[in-house]
Formats: C-alpha cells, structure tokens, sequence
C-alpha cells in the first residue's frame, strides 16, 4: 500500500476559503477580487511515490495508512506520532503526519503543528514534491500568500509522477499571481492546462485574467462559455454580472442575475449581487425583500446585514436601520464609515447626543477614512449633530476638519455663522452670515431668514 494516497484532507481537498467570505466581498465591492479567488485554489498534494519496502512490514505503519484511507484522522494521528518520533527522517512518514495534522486543524497552533511537519519532511527530502505543494496551500489557506508562492515556485521544479498535482500546483501560483501580476499568473495557468485537461476554474480565471488586462471581450467570451457548458456555475454569473455593471449594461446583468435566480431562488451569491444591483439603480423597495431574506438566512454576515441597513436608511426606515447598526458596532467598533452611517440614522431619529459621540469616535481616526469625501461627509454629520445638542464647539472644531478637504458650503457657513453666533463672537458670526447668504440664493429659505434675522439682531449689538 503507498504511504499517502490520501484524498480525504479536509483543508486540502475542500476550498480554502469560506462561502460567507467570497459573499461579503461580493456584496460590499461586488468584484471578484484575487484574495477570494483564492478560495478556489485546489486540493492538497497526494503522495504517490512508493514508500520505502520496509513500510510494508511494519504492522503500526499499515495501520495508519489504513486509517488514512478511511480517513480516521485521529486514529492515524494516534499511530503517526509515535512513528514519527522514532524515524525522525523519514520524509513519507513525516508527509502522511503533516496530512494527518492538516486535516485536524482547527485553531492556529494545530496549523502551525502542521506546517512545522511539513517542513520537516521538506528537510528529510528537499526534492519530495507532495510537501512542498501541501505547505504552500496551507500558506495560502491562512494568508501568507508571499511564503505560499515561494514553497508553491519550489514545487513546480520537481519532478512528480502525478501530472495532476503539477497542474494544481501551476493552478495556484496563478490564483495568488492573479492581481498582483497577471501576466505571470496566465503563463502558470497555461502550464497548467498543458499538463492537465482545462477545468471549468480555469475558464473563469482565464476571464478574470482577461477583464483584468482590460480584454473585456474576451473576458465576456470565456464567461459565457463557462455558462455554456456550466449553465449553474454562479460563479461565471457572478463574473459576468460585474463585467457587465462595469460596461454600464444593468438592463443585462439584471436578466442575467434573475434568469439565474428562477432556477436557484435561495443561491446567497446571486441573491446578494442583485440586492446590490438593484441598490446602486436606486430601485431601493426592490432591494429590501431581497437583502431581508439573505440577512434571515446570514444573521451573522456582516456584510449582508451592512446592506440591508443601508437600504433600510436609504429607504428612510431608520427605526429599522438602527438596531442592525448598533449590532454591526459590537464586532466592528473602529469602522469609521460604519460610525458615520450609524450616527446618520440617530440624526435623522433626533438622536442628536449619540450621534454625536458616535462621529466623535469616528473623527478621531481621520486617516482611517476610505476617501477625502467620506471624512468630509462625517465631519459635516458631526457639525450638524453637533450644533442640534447646542455643542458649538464641537460644530467649529467638525467644520475645520471639512474645510480641509473639502471648499466650503452654503450648509457648512451657516452651521459656522450659528456656532459662532452661540459663542457670541459677533465679527466671525455677521461675515459667515452675509457669505451664506451671498451663497444660498433661495436653496434654503429657513436659514436664509434666521441668517437675515440674526444680522439685524447682531447689528443692534454692536
């Protein structure tokens, strides 16, 4: 029997990535981005060089390889262990308890036991290939994609009896090569086709490559020939559904995705992309039902549940929204953006006092914005919450922030001209008055009547 024929990994021959994972990254960028694609990356190696003639003979070790065949993983980790320790460099025993340990892994420090022997049985016999691609999935299962694709680089220059695991080896340096270079990540997928037939991941990456690149035709042509010959295959959908948003065609990618939906009504993936479409074209009480039904089935998606309280907002049900927000502020309490749409939704519920400490803990990290537009727009949330809890401090403090970055507003004036009106500085408050009023032109008659009013009154001051 050959020492590690073993199929059965679950972290080698499952995906590497999480189902959750690829659909919050789908709902929040709606892009098919490198990180997730890696969630495709294939199975682990299988050893199928003979073992040593001495393995035969040895009672323990048939043992364990036959509860590797049957995939009792803690029974052959039982036996494997004490085996190792007496033959400390045997590569193949060393290789079958890496297996072994991988397919146990449930916290950090049992993958880290993991890649320990893997490397040990790299050590034992640096030319063996099985470790060398096993290591490199496990590294890239966990995010070190640059140690993955040093382990993943060594692996494709050995040689292995089995094309097939050659051809996953290939498959995976061109998974993690795929955004940060793909002109080397097409010639790795191209090795790999050679060696191995095409596979429908192939077709969807050779897309991505393609859209990537800039090719949209040719992208749009390897997407619909997945769906061809994979008529169910969501993720060419899914690929198809952004290419199509990125050529501003959403009349199609809507038949796309709904088309998709009437044969796969509860698929997440498709569910959340057309929440998201119909999101982005306004078509809001459209959206809800949909982004309802997925966070009922995803209760602890971040991302699911960040969108339907966005629409929920968008919608103006805030008394809806809020409580999804102050439950995505319980795991994610330094988002900046999150605070901000958080703290939108207790202004427009006349929160004004939690609102405010909410955009305070928001501004106090201002590098930490995505853009120069979202600190602008928190910091004019803070002004404005601000000067309703009668703060005008905390308003002029909030519009020097947006003054940076952004030119000043008929809005951002007035809020300036009435903070320091309640400061009763009377020069800055007259000039801010008179600028919002050469400003306004009619766009908003209350504050240009309070602006007008509070002039007289501050001229009588003087």
């Amino acid at each position: 029997m050959q020492t590690a024929s073993h199929t059965g990994s679950k972290p080698l021959r499952q995906s590497l990535g999480r189902p959750s994972v690829i659909l919050s990254l789908i709902l929040s960028t709606l892009l098919l981005a490198s990180i997730p694609a890696l969630a495709q990356l294939p199975a682990g190696a299988i050893d199928t060089t003979a073992p040593p003639k001495t393995a035969a003979q040895d009672p323990a070790r048939a043992q364990a390889n036959d509860a590797l065949d049957k995939r009792d993983y803690p029974t052959a980790l039982k036996i494997l262990t004490p085996l190792a320790d007496k033959n400390p460099t045997d590569a193949h025993l060393l290789y079958d308890l890496a297996f072994t340990q991988d397919a146990l892994a449930e916290t950090p420090a049992q993958t880290t036991a993991a890649e320990q022997t893997y490397r040990r049985a790299i050590a034992a016999d640096p030319a063996y290939f099985d470790p060398h691609l096993a290591l490199g999935l496990l590294l890239a299962r966990g995010g070190r994609l640059t140690d993955a694709h040093n382990e993943l680089q060594k692996a494709i220059t050995l040689t292995t009896d089995n094309p097939a695991l050659k051809g996953r080896a290939y498959r995976a340096l061109a998974r993690i090569d795929q955004s940060v270079n793909p002109p080397a990540a097409s010639d790795e997928l191209l090795s790999a086709i050679k060696i191995t037939p095409e596979t429908p991941g192939d077709i969807l990456l050779s897309g991505e490559l393609a859209e990537a690149s800039g090719d949209s035709t040719a992208a749009e042509l390897a997407y619909r020939r997945l769906l061809a010959v994979d008529p169910q295959n969501h993720d060419a959908t899914a690929a198809l559904t952004h290419l199509l948003l990125h050529q501003q065609q959403p009349e199609k990618a809507e038949s796309l995705l709904t088309a998709a939906l009437a044969k796969d009504p509860d698929n997440p993936t498709l569910n959340a992309q057309l929440a998201s479409l119909y999101e982005q074209q306004g078509k809001t009480a459209q959206a809800i039902p949909l982004a309802a039904k997925l966070h009922a089935a995803h209760p602890e998606d971040s991302a699911i549940t960040r969108l339907l309280a966005r629409l929920y907002s968008r919608n103006q049900q805030y008394d809806q929204a809020a409580p999804l927000y102050n439950g995505l502020l319980t795991r994610s309490t330094q988002d900046p953006t999150l605070l901000d749409d958080s703290a939108d939704v207790q202004i427009h519920l006349k929160n004004f006092a939690e609102a405010e400490a909410l955009l305070k803990r928001a501004l106090a990290q201002t590098s930490a914005f995505p853009t120069k537009d979202d600190l602008a727009q928190a910091a004019s949330h803070l002004a404005f919450a601000a000067s309703a809890n009668n703060d005008p401090t905390t308003t002029l403090q909030a519009l020097d922030i947006r003054g940076k970055v952004q030119p000043q507003s008929p809005s951002s004036l007035f809020l300036a001209a009435t903070a320091h009106d309640k400061l009763h500085h009377t020069k800055q408050a007259t000039d801010l008055y008179k600028q919002f009023l050469s400003v306004a032109n009619g766009q908003f008659p209350d504050e240009e009547w309070e602006a007008r009013h509070r002039l007289l009154t501050l001229d009588h001051m003087k």
